[in-house]
């Protein structure tokens, strides 16, 4: 009976997989801290988007990095979604580096010109910061 009930839930799950929706974001990053050789968890991120007309900076979303210091799902990807544009990723690091650090948030902007993903990560130290864009 056990045999039976694992076949038809392994049949059911496959099924339901096949109707799910992938849902894919455009934008991740990472934190990762050169000091201790580790993702930085538990960091507020910011994401803010520039409007063109006046130069000023939108809040769009925040999140915080997970236990390895990263975040997935900025920015959903999809038919008819335009994500093209200026941004600013803000990472709020004082509280990380528990108020001992020359830098209290580390500021990167970039551009998003088409459709690809893009992963906008940085490394840290609390001294010192570096950014790339990655893959």
């Amino acid at each position: 009976m056990k045999k039976i009930l694992l076949v038809v839930l392994v049949l059911l799950f496959s099924v339901i997989k096949g109707y799910c929706v992938e849902v894919k974001h455009q934008l991740s990053t990472h934190i990762l801290d050169v000091s201790k050789g580790v993702g930085a968890p538990e960091v507020e991120v910011q994401l803010f988007k520039q409007v063109k007309e006046n130069n000023t900076w939108v809040l769009i979303d925040r999140k915080k990095t997970d236990s390895n210091g990263r975040i997935k799902e900025f920015l959903l990807l999809g038919d008819g979604i335009d994500n093209k544009g200026i941004y600013k990723l803000v990472f709020l690091v004082a509280e990380y580096f528990k108020g001992d650090t020359f830098y209290p948030e580390v500021d990167v902007v970039f551009e998003i010109s088409d459709d690809s993903h893009y992963h906008v990560p940085i490394t840290i130290s609390n001294f010192g910061y570096s950014t790339y864009r990655g893959n």
